[in-house]
């Protein structure tokens, strides 16, 4: 008998036949003699309704009565996923986040986990209840329901895991698994038996949508074993483990890309200590967060200073920039939203070279020019043209040994 946190998603429960589909996976594993929680997301579009009648009444609306409509999606899943279960002979019963309670910080709409009690959890579940907890959702300082923001749903889930103890986090999503890169570009793309948290954490913050980032994070400090699974096939998934359970380590473990990028650059600002501090300072005082950055000195004593934000936050950055013009003193700003990030992961290049170089060459064979370059210990990152995403995606694929056989 084991412990289990099953995790669904909106597409996963969009209608009521597949809330009977999650219930009757749920029954399978309680049958299996299994203690089992579930957590669960809104149905598929609830969410963005519920943000957008707050957006139509007020677009400066008030953080607080924000969290209060659109906690409501989760509210209503878990309520009908119990009755689901309930209608199957399973004892269920559904748990809101100020029920368990689950704290959260005050930061209305982005809400981080402080704690979650789990110990009333702990004890229905060994007399046969399955908890349906609603995710994405907790309790304020102030005693006010707060949403967790991105990806808050599977946050929840990691998080109870690691408070009931749970031998096994399942996330049931609409794919399958972890696969080499996005199969829909690379048809020859791999699913991946496992994958250590580290890989998928680069993943993750680099464009691959399957897990959100702070998800990852929380499993990797929590040591939660995580399964990614698909809602619709009885196929195996892809476990995230610590590094020592891979025995052979490739050198890539996949590819990502992400659109979500705008390059920005500020021209002929003086070569000078603190001109970095004083454009990044701007940014930063507007929460604007910076990713790739290079610099270019030029002869005369200027400097270009090239960087990447959220296409999102490109109007903030450039006013931003504008505001302190004077204090940094460049000559003009040219910006680029036609950009893709494409990275390279692997705990392997720990202990392989010419990681980057076969990057570079394969992309120099296709005659893609590179603009930018970051690298970590296990990822390299170039940004290129927009148009070039998909050549490039396969062409890695392929320079890296990731085709299916």
């Amino acid at each position: 008998m084991a412990r289990i946190v099953m995790k669904f998603g909106g597409t996963s429960v969009a209608d009521l036949d597949r809330i009977r589909n999650v219930a009757s996976r749920v029954k399978r594993e309680r049958d299996a003699g299994h203690e089992v929680a579930v957590v669960v997301s809104a149905m598929a579009g609830v969410t963005n309704q519920l943000v957008a009648w707050c957006q139509g009444l007020a677009p400066l609306y008030d953080a607080r009565e924000y969290d209060t409509v659109v906690a409501t999606g989760e509210q209503v899943t878990s309520g009908l996923l119990a009755i689901a279960l309930q209608q199957m002979e399973v004892d269920a019963r559904s748990w809101l986040g100020w029920q368990l309670p689950l704290r959260s910080d005050g930061a209305h709409g982005r809400a981080r986990i402080e704690s979650i009690e789990g110990a009333e959890l702990i004890r229905r579940m060994g007399l046969g209840q399955v908890a349906v907890v609603a995710g994405f959702q907790g309790l304020g300082p102030d005693g006010r329901v707060t949403t967790l923001g991105r990806g808050g749903s599977d946050t929840s889930a990691v998080a109870l895991a690691a408070a009931l103890r749970a031998d096994r986090c399942d996330i049931y999503t609409d794919v399958d698994g972890v696969y080499t890169t996005d199969p829909r570009i690379v048809k020859r793309a791999r699913k991946l038996d496992r994958i250590t948290y580290e890989e998928m954490l680069e993943l993750a913050s680099v464009g691959a949508k399957v897990l959100q980032t702070r998800s990852v994070e929380l499993a990797m400090k929590e040591r939660v074993r995580v399964q990614v699974l698909s809602s619709f096939a009885d196929l195996p998934g892809t476990l995230l483990v610590d590094e020592d359970e891979i025995v052979e380590k490739t050198i890539v473990a996949g590819i990502a890309y992400t659109r979500d990028d705008a390059k920005v650059t500020v021209r002929r600002v003086p070569d000078r200590p603190g001109i970095a501090a004083a454009i990044f300072g701007a940014l930063a005082g507007e929460t604007i967060n910076v990713d790739m950055i290079v610099q270019n000195v030029a002869a005369d004593g200027t400097t270009d200073m090239t960087f990447t934000v959220g296409k999102a936050d490109l109007p903030r950055t450039l006013a931003a920039l504008d505001h302190a013009a004077e204090r940094i003193g460049f000559a003009e700003i040219t910006t680029d939203p036609d950009v893709v990030k494409i990275s390279v992961v692997g705990v392997g290049m720990r202990s392989h070279v010419g990681v980057a170089n076969t990057m570079f060459r394969t992309l120099a064979e296709k005659s893609i020019n590179i603009q930018v370059i970051s690298t970590s210990e296990i990822k390299v990152s170039v940004l290129i043209g927009a148009e070039y995403t998909e050549l490039a995606v396969r062409a890695l694929h392929t320079a890296y040994g990731l085709d299916a056989a």
